[in-house]
């Protein structure tokens, strides 16, 4: 059965009011916190809001929380990540450069605490499993990333400031589109791509090869220090990073090439090409997550309007693809899904927030086979062009994870 966008909201916003039973008449069971970044209005200088949904633990399904949508504490919220602790939450605001902190209570109920305002337009983010680094990245003119000392969520002074550079192209402008800390502390890698070398529609000044993601070492305080031979090569155009659990390898998906990278994490923090890579997605992969086991990975492919599955051999760290018992080969979203997550309660659902659909898709994880299936009800609607998601665990719900 199809819904209109209209019947989807009102089932949406009655199931957020606490009814007792979905469809089936099974009782509701919240399992996960997803909290989704968009605008709460259509004009440019529209407020940024985060709206809490709660994700059923029988279905998947997401129902809008009794909370009201939380002001991001900017304009154009980019992105979202909940601490490893799941107390706290931060966004990126592109439209006034700030990054703000949010506790999370109980209930998913967000309370803004502090922010800073960062020196360069945000891109992305990420905070070290200790708690005690936000890493923030960003810049229209020259890439940077900054570092933030956290001390039980609040958000210090900036510690530091690199400008990504080019070897051997030092005037070229490298723009960062991702960053992620290995789930040891030890690495943090970025994403950048050399606009002097990828300009569609534009000049074309280098000859450099366009993208690349640069290696750091992370010391207890989250001081970052350039790992050898970094940065690595990284197709044309990498857009995302996720690592696995493991700690041994990283994945970057590669917007204009259609593809997957994978990588071989060495001890010292370098990389290396997996032989048998990269791997093909479905067009303009945005955005890819490993599942908290670390025997999947999926891909947001944008232009698709679809997710790319794939299961992990957990030797080599190749990605093979999934294919549905349906026979489908494409797991369908709403319209150019531009971010992606598996819930880490149960690690059994996967959501992405649709940027041109004003929604989020879901699916349910089958835990043996790595295949999806649509969530009752998907998609759900939110509100005006969302960007990311985050998730936290309901209560004292344990969390899918692998210790190496």
């Amino acid at each position: 059965m199809k819904f209109s966008k209209l019947s989807q909201l009102a089932l949406v916003s009655i199931l957020g009011l606490g009814v007792a039973t979905l469809l089936s008449g099974c009782m509701l069971v919240t399992i996960d916190y997803v909290f989704v970044a968009d605008s709460s209005g259509s004009g440019p200088g529209s407020a940024g809001q985060i709206e809490t949904f709660a994700a059923d633990a029988e279905t998947g399904a997401l129902r809008l929380t009794d909370n009201k949508p939380t002001p991001s504490g900017g304009t154009q919220p980019v992105a979202l990540v909940a601490s490893a602790s799941y107390q706290d939450l931060y966004v990126a605001n592109a439209g006034n450069n700030s990054v703000v902190h949010f506790t999370i209570s109980y209930s998913g109920a967000l309370t803004q605490k502090d922010s800073v305002t960062v020196p360069f337009t945000p891109d992305a983010l990420a905070v070290n499993t200790a708690g005690t680094a936000l890493y923030v990245v960003g810049g229209t003119t020259s890439g940077q990333i900054s570092v933030y000392p956290l001390s039980s969520g609040t958000i210090g002074s900036v510690a530091s400031t690199i400008t990504l550079k080019l070897p051997g192209f030092a005037s070229d402008v490298m723009l960062p589109t991702s960053v992620v800390v290995l789930p040891n502390n030890s690495n943090v890698y970025v994403a950048a791509y050399d606009q002097s070398a990828y300009n569609p529609g534009g000049t074309v000044t280098t000859s450099a090869n366009p993208g690349w993601i640069y290696a750091y070492s992370a010391g207890s305080n989250g001081a970052l220090t350039p790992v050898t031979n970094s940065p690595f090569q990284a197709g044309v155009k990498p857009t995302s990073l996720a690592a696995a659990p493991t700690n041994r390898f990283l994945y970057a998906s590669d917007f204009a090439s259609n593809q997957v990278i994978g990588y071989a994490v060495m001890s010292d923090g370098t990389l290396n090409f997996l032989v048998n890579g990269p791997f093909r997605t479905g067009n303009e992969p945005a955005s890819l997550v490993v599942d908290p086991r670390g025997m999947y990975l999926y891909v947001a492919d944008s232009l698709q309007n679809a997710v790319s599955a794939f299961a992990i051999a957990q030797a080599s760290g190749t990605p093979s693809a999934v294919i549905n018992v349906s026979g489908a080969s494409v797991n369908a979203t709403d319209t150019t899904p531009v971010s992606i997550l598996v819930d880490p309660g149960l690690g059994r659902f996967v959501y992405t927030a649709n940027h041109l659909g004003n929604s989020v898709s879901g699916f349910q994880l089958d835990p043996n086979t790595g295949v999806l299936k649509p969530t009752i009800l998907t998609p759900y609607p939110t509100g005006v062009n969302p960007t990311a998601l985050a998730a936290v665990p309901h209560g004292n719900h344990p969390v899918q994870e692998v210790t190496p």
